[in-house]
């Protein structure tokens, strides 16, 4: 039975600058199936710290946060764990009474992938991106022990900040290079976006490559997904990230963590 939010229904919500339905699908789908009285909803700000204080002030339990408030959000709250501090980057904001601590689900997510999927850490990599969701796969690839990796960002600044702060070389574009795992860290093939229909990599790169891992969720089946798959190459797609954050979340949120089968039924609710 679907709960009705009422006086008591304990709020979450997420922050990005283009909301999307994904959280808002797969929050409310495990609030209504496991019965608990909490409603989640997705919103953009151009006031950051009013919409933060805003989340203290109003008793929000949870904070969702997407690009491009991952960095700016650190200094509006009280605490950073771990997963958040190492690499200054935080996608998660808990409320307890008041006390905003924040977390870092996608890194979290991150290394689980690395281990379910069994990437050997003598693996090759190219990591293109230097963003806040980059900061996140590159320590979680070198905290894995990967330490083979070349960081790909046209931004020098944070391209080589990235690089120095993980370890790894940095170019501009990746070259003659070619890697055995090809990473997407950037908004190439996001849906709606300038560069919805561009492979983030040269398809000589992706040829070459042994697995690809395509951080870009909306649509799951990115240009570069395709066109592993075409070529029969094992992907690793950022539906699955999603999917992990997602249920790291919830469990910080509510104290409760939903079974295998129920994580699959929410991730196939919230993508349908």
């Amino acid at each position: 039975m679907s709960i009705s939010p009422n006086r008591d229904t304990i709020l979450c919500m997420s922050l990005a600058a283009r909301p999307g339905t994904f959280g808002v699908r797969f929050h409310n789908h495990l609030y209504d199936q496991l019965g608990l009285d909490y409603y989640y909803k997705a919103m953009t700000t151009r006031d950051l710290p009013a919409a933060i204080g805003g989340m203290r002030a109003l008793g929000i339990r949870g904070c969702g946060v997407s690009m491009p408030f991952k960095e700016a959000c650190i200094p509006l709250v009280d605490e950073l764990d771990a997963s958040a501090a190492a690499i200054e980057s935080i996608n998660t904001i808990v409320n307890d009474n008041g006390h905003l601590k924040a977390y870092n689900t996608d890194y979290l997510a991150i290394c689980q992938l690395l281990d379910t999927h069994g990437v050997d850490p003598e693996t090759t990599f190219a990591l293109r991106g230097s963003g806040g969701m980059a900061k996140a796969v590159a320590s979680a690839f070198r905290d894995a022990g990967l330490r083979n990796g070349l960081i790909i960002a046209r931004n020098y600044e944070t391209g080589r900040a990235l690089a120095d702060a993980c370890g790894y070389p940095w170019q501009a574009e990746l070259g003659d290079s070619r890697p055995q795992l090809l990473v997407n860290v950037t908004p190439i093939g996001m849906a709606g976006g300038e560069q919805a229909d561009e492979l983030s990599f040269e398809t000589a790169a992706i040829e070459a490559a042994q697995r690809v891992f395509d951080v870009v969720a909306m649509p799951w089946q990115t240009p570069l997904i395709k066109a592993a798959g075409e070529l029969g190459k094992p992907v690793i797609t950022g539906l699955e990230v999603i999917a992990i954050q997602a249920l790291e979340q919830f469990v910080l949120y509510t104290g409760v963590r939903p079974s295998a089968e129920q994580l699959r039924q929410a991730t196939e609710y919230a993508r349908s």
